[in-house]
């Protein structure tokens, strides 16, 4: 059997992350879980999960939500819990994929078989990305960016304790403007294989 690989892969707005985390599913031929995520779990438990989509990777309300006897009133906090027990048992089983964000980096830490990544880039190269890929000014692009970032910092350190971004909570950081995408890439499958080898 195949030894269980799991690579998860956070990233700047902008940087190619997603795009890297693509590649990297592609070269190990394992499953790539982001936005597809959600249809994964509907599938499992056999349930709509439309109505849960638009609060993927939000953060929770901590003024109008409380926990009482390990109930939660915040939906978002739901969302991360039902998906956080998804990716544990697909850990548990065996199961080897790239998982996109999630928190993914820190509740996934106690397996082995866990390759965390940060990706990083220039706000130069990210800009000129963003405005190529979404036809967007500069200004737009800046502002987008600056949007998105801070929402994917609120959703992870609403719900970790390790700050989103910080390099001691990955394996590796990497900025992906110095080497370009399939620069990056090829510089962490080497980084992969070598940890696989231990």
């Amino acid at each position: 059997m195949e030894k269980q690989l799991i690579i998860s892969v956070g990233r700047e707005y902008g940087s190619g992350g997603h795009e890297i985390a693509e590649k990297l599913s592609k070269h190990y031929k394992i499953p790539l879980l982001d936005h597809n995520l959600l249809d994964e779990i509907a599938a499992e438990k056999n349930m709509d999960m439309e109505h849960w989509k638009e609060l993927d990777e939000k953060h929770k309300n901590r003024l109008s939500s409380r926990t009482v006897r390990g109930y939660s009133s915040s939906p978002e906090e739901n969302l991360y819990q039902m998906q956080f027990q998804y990716l544990k048992n697909r850990a548990l089983s065996g199961d080897s994929f790239v998982i996109v964000g999630r928190c993914s980096e820190t509740i996934l830490k106690e397996f082995d078989s866990l390759v965390t990544i940060f990706v990083l880039g220039d706000i130069d190269k990210k800009v000129e990305r963003i405005m190529r890929l979404y036809e967007l000014s500069k200004n737009q692009a800046v502002k987008k960016i600056r949007e998105k970032d801070w929402k994917r910092r609120r959703y992870h350190n609403s719900f970790c304790t390790g700050k989103w971004g910080a390099s001691r909570n990955y394996d590796i950081s990497i900025n992906s403007s110095k080497l370009g995408v399939d620069g990056t890439v090829e510089m962490l499958i080497d980084y992969i294989d070598r940890r696989r080898i231990e």
